[in-house]
């Protein structure tokens, strides 16, 4: 990528959610084409979140669950985290919600505090989950503290129509907009590490 800092020197490790887990899921479909359009210091990985159980103090206090913990240890692994969310009734999915909740508990340490984080989403609608983006954003930058990267925006709208039957994204000008969006990812990525550094 021209004009990176040399900040970076080794591979950056991206943990990417989808806020949707079915297969034929357009925001996974989203996360798999950034990850074929990021530069070769980017290795972007999807994880699933399907197995993480829906918080219950009870359980929390009987013991953190396995998935959870993995999850709070794959983030806390990454060089940042990309989150893909659709938009169900102007908000992101509550699978998600549910997953955020559980790694900002004080018993798990929370791994995304001053983490880099880029949100995109992808919807069949006209407004491409940007109420759901706005709501996650809210959510990141406030009492859990992760580092939200506010622009780019990726906003896939209509999406039956940029992506082919099984979920691959197809249009070319949105594609152009990721590769814009993965720059300016790998600044904030560098940006964010800059600053911890300066304050450690």
């Amino acid at each position: 990528m021209p004009g990176r800092d040399t900040f970076v020197q080794d591979i950056l490790k991206v943990l990417a959610i989808s806020g949707s887990t079915r297969a034929g899921s357009y925001n996974r479909g989203l996360i798999r084409a950034t990850a074929e359009l990021a530069p070769n210091f980017v290795e972007i990985e999807e994880y699933d979140i399907s197995d993480i159980p829906f918080y219950n103090g009870d359980v929390e206090a009987a013991g953190i669950p396995a998935p959870v913990l993995d999850l709070v240890e794959r983030i806390r692994a990454a060089d940042a985290v990309l989150i893909a969310t659709p938009e169900y009734n102007y908000a992101i999915p509550g699978i998600l919600k549910n997953s955020v909740d559980w790694v900002s508990r004080p018993s798990v340490m929370n791994p995304l505090r001053h983490k880099p984080v880029a949100i995109m989403g992808a919807s069949g609608g006209q407004f491409g989950t940007v109420r759901a983006q706005l709501g996650l954003r809210q959510i990141l930058a406030s009492s859990i503290e992760a580092r939200v990267m506010l622009k780019p925006e990726i906003l896939v709208n209509h999406a039956a129509q940029k992506f082919d039957l099984d979920a691959n994204l197809v249009d070319e000008d949105t594609r152009g907009w990721i590769e814009a969006f993965l720059e300016s990812f790998v600044r904030w990525i560098e940006l964010v590490g800059q600053r911890e550094l300066a304050t450690a």
